[in-house]
């Protein structure tokens, strides 16, 4: 199964892909967050890499409640599973921008912080 991670950011978009059975975890780019193309460019993206599933992390508050920005981020999941007919799913991203910042390597904040959301969703599946 291939799965797409992503980091919604306001700006740009990190992504991180993996195949289950490799468990190798790769950056996969970072696209502009523009928000009338962005579907779009994420939709086919999906198809041309035959991507399964994707793995959106969701803003929850330091309370563990849900807030605005949530509610922006299931309604991205949503309109994108509904464009690219693929299964969403998310999971907590609370620190994953602070683990980001403390992991070394070449990539990107928005990509390390995909790889982490991803990271995170194999181990609550592992």
């Amino acid at each position: 199964m291939n799965i797409l991670a992503i980091d919604y950011g306001r700006k740009n978009i990190g992504l991180a892909w993996c195949q289950t059975g490799v468990d190798l975890i790769l950056p996969y780019g970072v696209v502009k967050n523009d928000e009338a193309q962005v579907i779009s460019e994420l939709d086919k993206m999906i198809k041309s890499e035959g991507i399964d599933l994707v793995v959106v992390g969701l803003p929850i508050g330091l309370d563990g409640e849900e807030n605005k920005n949530t509610a922006t981020i299931r309604e991205f999941g949503k309109d994108l599973s509904k464009t690219s007919g693929v299964k969403v799913e998310f999971v907590d991203e609370r620190f994953t921008s602070q683990q980001a910042d403390n992991t070394m390597g070449d990539v990107s904040r928005d990509e390390k912080s995909a790889m982490i959301i991803l990271e995170s969703y194999l181990g609550q599946k592992g």
